[in-house]
């Protein structure tokens, strides 16, 4: 008797994250044969300064990778938005080393999210993160070069990655209600340590904008890339109906 092969989908995880690990398993919990697996490095806060970009050393990402090739996945994604401000083509190489060194495709919340605004030719994107003025900005600057205009953004003035686990649901609504008043193409919630993917739904619904959340973009991803049709995760948002 043969049985189904397992989708295995490994998640590089910021050390301080306690929301992408809950949020991920949640949402496929419903999905047979599908499960997530991942492995930490040290990361406790995001800001331009010596220390924290220092955190994002290609080095100790490869090793939390090989620990999630012992495990067999179908994919390493990072589950992360470093790429944000050091600049997209950071996550390009990280990719291209994880499959040099471990032979397992590989992706990250930041293409995925790109991916995802090129197939819908998003020009206009609404910007939401708890990040640090000078961080905002690189990651406002960083879009411009791609050809996509933050039209308008919020972001809270946080540099200790914990806390951004705590911020509530009535704040994030708050701050995508008020990007989407400048009408963009598209909302991003760009920080995987917000308890934002579950809101989704609801705010597209409220707002007729689709809201992509950095944690919902590489499960979207890691899922295609291990064959996984993501239409089941509809309720998750209008990015989970993005197929062929």
């Amino acid at each position: 008797m043969t049985t189904k092969k397992r989708k295995l989908l490994g998640m590089l995880t910021p050390s301080s994250n306690t929301a992408l690990e809950p949020i991920t398993s949640a949402m496929v919990a419903g999905l047979e044969d599908v499960s997530v697996h991942f492995s930490r490095f040290r990361v406790t806060q995001i800001s331009l300064g010596e220390n924290a970009l220092g955190q994002f050393d290609l080095q100790k990402i490869l090793d939390a990778a090989q620990l999630l090739a012992d495990a067999e996945v179908d994919v390493i994604a990072w589950n992360g938005t470093s790429a944000g401000w050091l600049g997209f083509e950071t996550d390009e190489a990280l990719c291209r080393q994880i499959t040099e060194t471990t032979g397992i495709p590989a992706t990250t919340s930041v293409l995925a999210l790109n991916e995802i605004l090129a197939r819908t030719g998003v020009t206009e994107l609404g910007l939401v993160t708890p990040y640090l003025e000078d961080v905002q900005q690189r990651i406002v600057a960083n879009y411009a070069r791609q050809g996509i205009r933050c039209t308008a953004e919020r972001h809270l003035g946080l540099s200790k990655n914990f806390e951004f686990s705590e911020v509530s649901a009535q704040t994030l609504e708050d701050l995508v209600n008020d990007v989407a008043q400048a009408r963009p193409q598209a909302i991003t919630t760009f920080c995987t340590n917000l308890h934002a993917a579950p809101l989704a739904r609801a705010l597209e619904a409220r707002t007729g904008i689709p809201v992509y959340d950095t944690i919902s973009t590489v499960l979207w991803k890691s899922m295609r890339l291990a064959g996984v049709d993501t239409r089941a995760l509809s309720g998750w948002g209008q990015l989970f109906l993005q197929g062929e």
